[in-house]
C-alpha cells in the first residue's frame, strides 16, 4: 500500500503572532500566502486577521480588541 507524503508545502501559510491593545497575545495565526502581496505584507496581514477576528466575535458574541502589533513567525 502506498504511503502518503508527510512533507507539507512550506509556502502555503505564513504565521504571525498578534499582540492586542489590552496585552493579550495569540500565536501562530495562519494567513494563506496567496493573500499577501509583495509590498505591505504587514498591512494586508493585519486586515486579514481583523476580518478573522470579526468573524470570531460574531460567533462567540464577545468583542475582540484592536491589534497593537504583528510579528512574523520565523520557520525553523
Amino acid at each position: 500500500m502506498a504511503r502518503r507524503s508527510t512533507a507539507r508545502r512550506v509556502e502555503e501559510f505564513i504565521l504571525f503572532d498578534v499582540l492586542y491593545e489590552h496585552g493579550s497575545r495569540t500565536s501562530n495565526r495562519k494567513i494563506p500566502g496567496s493573500e499577501l502581496g509583495e509590498l505591505d505584507e504587514d498591512l494586508l496581514a493585519k486586515a486579514y486577521i481583523e476580518a478573522q477576528d470579526r468573524q470570531i466575535a460574531e460567533i462567540s458574541r464577545k468583542p475582540r480588541t484592536a491589534i497593537k502589533s504583528l510579528t512574523r513567525v520565523r520557520r525553523r
